[in-house]
């Protein structure tokens, strides 16, 4: 994008230093090689150069003054601006109005040019730097926000286990508000739902394509897609007749459609879609479920997105305010060549169609602006051949370059027949042609880099909502994962104390405030302060867990020294799939063995007592997982079989292992 810019400042550098070329003056290429110089490099003695060969060019050679633009616009560009205004008074006495009126305008487009410049180099700059920063204040709120709640809940959790009085409704209240905060957090985007239904089918045993079209955040909409496509995902698994299923998701315009197909239908009956049908509409959206005639069956929703207002655009407002300046300015000195001022109407209507269509395509005003280019000529003569130029600027912006070339070529022509059909000089036909080019060009450059500065703005301030987004799913995926693993077990800890006697029950209090102290801990990883787990230890909390529960433990630890990456990672697992085993199972046994073997490490949890059901619904337990071990090139494998669960997560520990 930058070397697009780059070189749409170049080439219009390079028409107005070709018309003064053409003209005889042979240090006119100097000029313009200074120029684009310049233009990367502000130096003082660029401007001093600049105007040297300028001036020569005009002293020696005869150049008209319209050269020192060059010099003008430069100067524009420094704290020298002032001395434009003497470049201008200079030229008013070397030269008549007319090649005047072209040296201002020259000055206004190559300061606007480089200034656009300027504005998509710094804006790129920005990219990153806003990114981050952006993922630091969203970082900062979600810690004060976490701190103010969960940390003071936690204190008197704690403050309780220390007096002997078990807390238990607090526990119970910490508990809900961290699953709320990470569903909260999760509901702004559809991705990790789209990664948890990947995962639900791949389990299945249904092979999933996915195509994500989609920009995030998507407010409201995501969450309520997000339940359409996991409701839909839920009955797929549900039905067990599935081999294939594709995901996809595309923005148009203001809306975002999600649209899920699979093989495995029968009838359209058979989505059970529950109250989401009236929930889309209600939201101003759409719900429709097909069946085709080869069994396949689509779900497709489409809702209204909520977008950012936007914001007002420097950029833009400098092309246009640079581009009216150039067409009054061009006006001006069509007015002067005709001697009158009743064509002034024409001209009028020209800028204002031209202000008034400056983006996408308008056959209707391009069609009214060529009559009103070439029907005059006829009438004006040689002073109505540099309007073409105006109409050159909007082909180039209204067409692809296949259809826009040849159409500018044509504009070109049509100005060169007529200069000949006029009986003017060739030197002078040559000029207008050239000229003509030359504006069209110049037009186009104003406005498509005022276009590349608003793409590139709008990609920043996307680069930074993403950045956002990934700092919400990080810390949902770890209040569920860590923080969420830890107050359920501070919950059961503070119901066993409260139903034994008080010796006993002093034994499970010791337990919850050393609990307490590691949802600290784990309360600062998720407000995102680098926290490290440790495997061995959480088999170890695992199995007391377990057996508060009355669950009995079978614990075989062969995996060695791990990474410090790995190690965290797999303990993260092992948090989250005990608490799967408590709380969707009624186990009695359960099996915690891990392994290494050719560069790999594997961490297996089994456990009996698996419910008929599949569980709750939306879990974002198997889609975190699956991101975790994913982003360190690992994998995660459920499977089930008659009352018996498995959860094996499989991680390469060669780039981990510490030398």
């Amino acid at each position: 994008m930058r070397r697009q810019a780059k070189l749409i400042v170049v080439v219009a550098f390079a028409g107005f230093a070709s018309i003064y070329l053409v003209a005889g003056s042979p240090l006119a290429l100097a000029v313009f090689g200074v120029q684009v110089v310049f233009a990367g490099r502000r130096s003082w003695w660029l401007v001093a150069l600049q105007a040297a060969l300028a001036y020569a060019s005009v002293l020696v050679y005869g150049s008209s003054v319209g050269i020192l633009g060059f010099v003008g616009g430069a100067l524009l560009l420094t704290p020298l601006w002032p001395l434009a205004v003497a470049v201008v008074a200079s030229a008013a006495l070397l030269g008549p109005a007319d090649p005047v009126i072209s040296m201002v305008l020259i000055s206004l487009v190559v300061y606007g040019l480089t200034r656009m410049i300027d504005r998509i180099e710094e804006v790129n700059a920005a990219r990153l730097s806003l990114a981050v920063t952006a993922a630091a204040e969203e970082r900062l709120r979600i810690a004060a926000e976490l701190s103010a709640g969960l940390g003071g809940a936690l204190a008197t959790i704690a403050d309780g286990a220390r007096t002997g009085t078990p807390d238990v409704e607090t526990a119970r209240r910490s508990l809900a508000e961290a699953r709320a905060a990470a569903a909260g957090y999760r509901a702004m985007s559809l991705a990790p739902e789209i990664t948890t239904a990947k995962a639900m089918l791949t389990a299945a045993g249904v092979t999933v394509n996915v195509r994500v079209g989609h920009g995030e955040p998507l407010g409201p909409a995501g969450a309520l897609l997000a339940a359409v496509l996991r409701e839909t995902v839920t009955e797929i698994v549900r039905r067990r007749t599935a081999t294939t299923c594709l995901i996809e998701t595309l923005t148009e315009g203001d809306t975002v459609r999600l649209r899920v197909s699979n093989d495995g239908a029968r009838t359209a009956g058979d989505e059970n879609l529950g109250d989401l049908p009236a929930q889309v509409e209600a939201a101003g959206g759409t719900l429709m479920v097909e069946l085709a005639g080869d069994a396949s069956m689509t779900v497709e929703a489409t809702l209204p997105t909520t977008r950012p207002p936007a914001q007002p655009a420097r950029d833009s407002a400098l092309s246009m305010a640079l581009l009216a300046a150039v067409l009054v300015g061009f006006s001006v000195k069509a007015l002067l060549m005709v001697g009158s001022l009743w064509p002034a109407a024409l001209l009028a209507v020209i800028v204002f169609m031209q202000l008034r269509s400056v983006e996408g395509r308008h056959p209707v005003a391009l069609s009214i602006m060529a009559v009103l280019t070439f029907a005059p000529i006829p009438l004006f003569g040689q002073a109505w051949l540099g309007v073409a130029g105006f109409l050159a600027g909007p082909i180039l912006l209204a067409f692809s370059w296949p259809v826009a070339l040849p159409l500018v070529a044509g504009v070109v022509s049509v100005v060169a027949a007529a200069g000949v059909l006029l009986g003017m000089p060739v030197p002078l036909t040559v000029n207008y042609a050239i000229s003509t080019l030359v504006t069209g060009v110049v037009v186009y450059g104003l406005l498509r880099l005022a276009q590349l500065a608003r793409e590139l703005r709008e990609s920043r301030d996307g680069l930074a909502r993403a950045a956002v987004v990934e700092e919400r799913l990080r810390a949902a995926r770890d209040l569920h994962d860590l923080l969420g693993h830890t107050l359920a077990a501070i919950l059961l800890k503070c119901e066993l104390a409260r139903r034994l006697d008080a010796e006993r029950a002093r034994k499970e209090l010791d337990d919850v405030l050393t609990m307490t102290e590691r949802a600290m801990e784990d309360l600062r990883t998720v407000s995102g302060e680098r926290g490290e787990l440790s495997l061995a230890a959480e088999a170890e909390s695992a199995r007391s867990l377990l057996a508060a529960a009355g669950i009995e433990v079978v614990l075989d630890l062969g995996h060695g020294r791990l990474g410090s990456e790995v190690d965290t990672t797999l303990g993260i697992v092992l948090r989250e799939a005990v608490t799967n085993v408590l709380r969707h199972s009624s186990a009695g046994r359960c099996t915690i063995t891990t392994s290494a073997r050719d560069g790999t490490v594997r961490l297996v949890v089994r456990n009996d007592g698996v419910r008929a059901t599949l569980g709750r619904r939306g879990s974002a337990g198997i889609g975190n997982l699956t991101t975790r071990l994913a982003a360190l090139d690992g994998r995660l494998d459920v499977s089930r079989e008659h009352d018996w669960f498995e959860l094996a997560a499989t991680v390469p520990t060669q780039a981990w292992v510490p030398a």
